[in-house]
């Protein structure tokens, strides 16, 4: 079956060349087309296209040359003076002035030693001094930095970080191994954080992911892994949220060879890799960070109230400004061009679209707020020209937008006057769940809102679901499985100790949340790194307010490990789950038909992929001779069952009956099978025959 949300609209053109009947919706979407069609236009009568543009990084930065000389340019619109000082020359920091060039360039030509080597040698340290109008000197890092490190405690530098070359030998340069695998047609991703992923209380290294974690994505059946908090961040606590050095990869976990290698590797195990990339606000720090890198409070960013985001405490980027374009735009080429990333989750889309909007306000899904004036075009604009530009340079690049706003045509083409991400996170969902774990006893559960929830997106435009992220395991949250089983999950998750209602509760309805959220939530899954075995606690990064503690910044893989633990349950679960997708494809065939919602028997039942899918989420009430509509006539049997003692289940559902339709309409179906339907469990069944 094709890609059933790869549907193109004909008459695009048509609707755009023409404007006496366009609704004010549709005028707003022409004129936004057009203003990033101007912005093509302009960058192709300047730069020589987009190809060219989206290269500063070939310009700006260091530069050695063939005669081991070095090129360094900069654009610092704002200062005075620009000089480069090092170890190369002793930190003499005027000695190496940059000349001015137009539009805030600047340039500075280092020739090479007497010997014929380069002033600058790999590892050396520099820094940019920028002198400001006031003729103050103030040290900075380059923006375009490829290597950044924080000094170490004992070394009493302070906790600024250091730019050091990073021009290694050919021989010390690491050079892949391995192609990239085929774009999956079913997305299902592995969100992970390399420093987090060490069982020791460490930050965890790009070698020891490659070498430990990878394999264990790929056995649990899925097919992307989404990295998060690679751009480099001064703060360890910001899980990576407040960049500093934007095309530097975070020294934390090792060098940008080793970040390759662990690429290469992931590529090895038939894995996309995603960045987590942050270009909706940065870091306020100003010696290590971009924050007025010109000595003026603008350069990249706006000046004033507008260049700040008050509740993140950050920088709001400027993306009307030529170079600020051009500085973001390649900084997505270099991630998919030096590292091989295969496509971004770009973080914040909402946040870019409404600045004035308080986080957790909601949308009423009224197309004035999507095409009025609280709208931020600019952003909106980039977001625009970097899709048009990764998915022209790489039609393979998968690009994921973290909104919560519903924006028509987010996910749309560019050339049907879309934004064009391939997906959309599908916020809503986690929300739903820690909302009915928290709130409500299970016999309160609302099948239709479960339904609404997880069916709720724009028709044509790609969904990635989840039941939680990254997000619901920060410390002042719980997890899913924390949610469920709290405190006993310390004394009763041992297979030789008593079951207890809680435990057999929580893994039920843990493998039933998984699995609805998996079949009917979306287009793409994702889950987060550990969350699959139900890993307890909560995510806690070492700061002042836990003594610099590491102990809620790991995972404990032990836990899944030990086949004593229940733990292990849940793990192979969530193996099957994506196994199954594998199978029969489900998240690329096109969206769920559901045709049973029934709140007194508690249980939901739908059709996707050739599939029929039954769940019961009815506390103690089982069903023997259920109906359940489906319009394939044939014989159907169990292919996955959320009751397998496999998956810790009572093994109430027999994989070996066979259950044949009657051709008797049921359920506006026209046709319908009778099964046995035990409480908390999720059935999936295949037709095996006509």
């Amino acid at each position: 079956m094709g890609d059933a949300m790869n549907v193109k609209v004909k008459d695009i053109e048509k609707l755009f060349s023409t404007d006496g009947y366009l609704r004010p919706f549709e005028r707003e979407i022409r004129r936004r087309h057009g203003v990033l069609q101007e912005w093509l236009d302009k960058i192709d009568q300047g730069e020589g296209g987009m190809d060219q543009f989206t290269q500063g990084y070939k310009y700006y930065g260091l530069h050695f040359q063939p005669d081991n000389s070095v090129i360094a340019r900069e654009w610092a619109p704002g200062a005075k003076n620009v000089y480069l000082a090092g170890d190369f020359n002793n930190w003499h920091w005027e000695s190496h002035p940059f000349k001015k060039l137009d539009f805030g360039k600047w340039e500075l030509h280092l020739p090479p030693n007497a010997d014929g080597s380069p002033q600058l040698k790999h590892l050396s340290e520099i820094k940019v001094i920028i002198r400001n109008h006031s003729d103050h000197l103030l040290d900075r890092l380059s923006p375009w930095a490829k290597y950044v490190v924080q000094p170490p405690k004992e070394a009493n530098q302070g906790v600024n970080y250091k730019q050091y070359v990073w021009q290694p030998p050919e021989s010390e340069r690491y050079q892949r191994q391995h192609s990239r695998p085929a774009r999956p047609k079913s997305l299902r991703i592995y969100e992970c954080h390399v420093g987090i992923a060490s069982q020791e209380p460490r930050v965890g290294t790009y070698d020891e992911f490659a070498d430990r974690i990878v394999p264990r994505i790929k056995r649990q059946g899925y097919n992307c892994i989404q990295v998060m908090a690679i751009m480099e961040h001064a703060y360890y606590a910001s899980f990576g949220y407040q960049v500093t050095s934007f095309y530097a990869a975070s020294s934390r976990c090792g060098n940008p060879e080793q970040l390759k290698r662990m690429i290469d590797v992931a590529h090895s195990h038939g894995l996309y890799v995603l960045l987590d990339v942050v270009h909706s606000h940065a870091s306020k720090n100003v010696q290590d960070g971009l924050n007025q890198f010109d000595g003026t409070n603008s350069c990249f960013f706006h000046d004033g109230a507008k260049g700040e985001h008050s509740l993140w405490d950050s920088r709001l980027f400027n993306y009307v400004e030529y170079e600020v374009l051009r500085f973001l735009l390649s900084n997505l080429r270099w991630w998919h061009d030096e590292y091989n990333f295969d496509g971004y989750r770009f973080d914040g889309v909402t946040s870019m679209l409404y600045h004035s909007r308080g986080i957790g306000e909601g949308f009423s899904g009224d197309y004035n707020e999507y095409f009025g004036l609280n709208v931020d075009t600019d952003a909106l604009n980039y977001l625009g020209l970097a899709n048009h530009m990764l998915h022209t340079l790489d039609p393979e690049v998968i690009t994921i937008a973290e909104d919560v706003s519903g924006m028509p045509t987010l996910c749309r083409p560019v050339s049907e006057g879309g934004i064009g991400f391939d997906y959309r996170l599908g916020m809503a969902i986690p929300d739903k769940w820690i909302e009915l774990l928290k709130e409500q006893s299970d016999d309160q559960w609302s099948m239709g809102d479960v339904v609404h929830t997880l069916t709720n997106r724009r028709w044509m435009e790609n969904t990635v679901a989840y039941a939680e992220s990254h997000d619901q395991a920060l410390v002042g949250d719980k997890t899913i499985a924390f949610w469920l089983m709290d405190k006993e999950m310390y004394t009763h998750m041992s297979t030789l100790s008593d079951s207890t209602l809680i435990i057999d509760r929580g893994l039920a309805l843990h493998k039933m949340i998984r699995l609805i959220t998996h079949a009917l939530g979306g287009e793409a899954y994702l889950n987060f790194m550990g969350n699959e075995f139900g890993h307890p606690e909560w995510l806690d990064f070492p700061r002042v307010g836990n003594n610099d503690s590491y102990h809620y910044a790991r995972r404990q893989w032990n836990l899944v490990d030990d086949n004593m633990l229940k733990y292990k349950y849940l793990n192979e679960f969530d193996r099957a789950m994506n196994e199954a997708e594998q199978r029969y494809g489900w998240l690329h065939s096109g969206p769920a038909y559901v045709s049973w919602k029934h709140e007194g028997d508690k249980i939901i039942a739908f059709e996707r992929a050739g599939l029929v899918f039954v769940f019961n989420f009815h506390i103690h009430q089982s069903f023997t001779g259920y109906r359940v509509g489906t319009n394939w006539a044939g014989t159907y049997q169990a292919v996955l069952s959320s009751d397998d003692p496999l998956f810790g289940g009572h093994n109430r559902i027999d994989g070996n009956v066979k259950h044949r339709s009657d051709p008797e309409g049921y359920a506006g179906r026209s046709n319908f099978i009778e099964v046995y339907s035990p409480s908390r469990t999720a059935v999936v069944y295949a037709r095996v025959s006509d």
